[in-house]
């Protein structure tokens, strides 16, 4: 029992690790981050060019760290656009249970069909079970996928080793700010 209880500990201190960026220099490197994520996605899948010019606003997550023993967490800070332009930042904060091992990072792309999903999304009451409805970005698959619910999840660039049946949820904390 001591086990699950230290295991749960970790899964909740993994969660909370996304705080999002807090100084121009952080926002800045951030920023870059997002721009070579959306340039490998683009490589990988050159379809998913409808989602970046027909979405009324996305989220870039690079680098998001996930990872666990049953208990499993994720984290990660993106960058927020609408109609194209930087609008803000957001932390994802994910906590999973069930037959979870290993770590993987990866990009997480979240494309939002209106400006009705966009505003839920920057009021800061999102959240959606993640391993139900990401897709994972291989060529084609922007032409083979739309919207659910006006929300487009794609992942991508993932490295790493992951046995994953697990249920659990991503919840966002938006961040509305100027962007370097």
């Amino acid at each position: 029992m001591k086990r699950f209880a230290a295991l749960a500990l970790i899964t909740l201190a993994l969660v909370g690790c996304a705080s999002g960026p807090k100084t121009e220099e952080q926002k800045k490197d951030l920023s870059t981050e997002v721009r070579a994520a959306i340039e490998r996605l683009k490589v990988r899948d050159p379809s998913i060019d409808k989602f970046f010019a027909k979405s009324s606003g996305y989220v870039v997550l690079p680098s998001v760290g996930k990872g666990g023993i049953i208990f499993g967490g994720a984290a990660g800070d993106g960058e927020v656009f609408a109609n194209g332009r930087s609008i803000g930042y957001c932390s994802m904060n994910q906590g999973s249970i069930g037959a979870t091992l290993g770590g993987q990072v990866f990009d997480e792309f979240i494309f939002f069909k209106d400006d009705a999903a966009l505003k839920q999304f920057t009021s800061g009451t999102f959240q959606f079970a993640a391993q139900a409805s990401a897709v994972m970005a291989t060529s084609g698959a922007g032409a083979a996928n739309d919207y659910q619910n006006g929300v487009a999840v794609f992942i991508g660039s993932s490295t790493g080793a992951m046995l994953d049946a697990s249920i659990g949820g991503q919840k966002f904390d938006y961040h509305a700010g100027s962007t370097p």
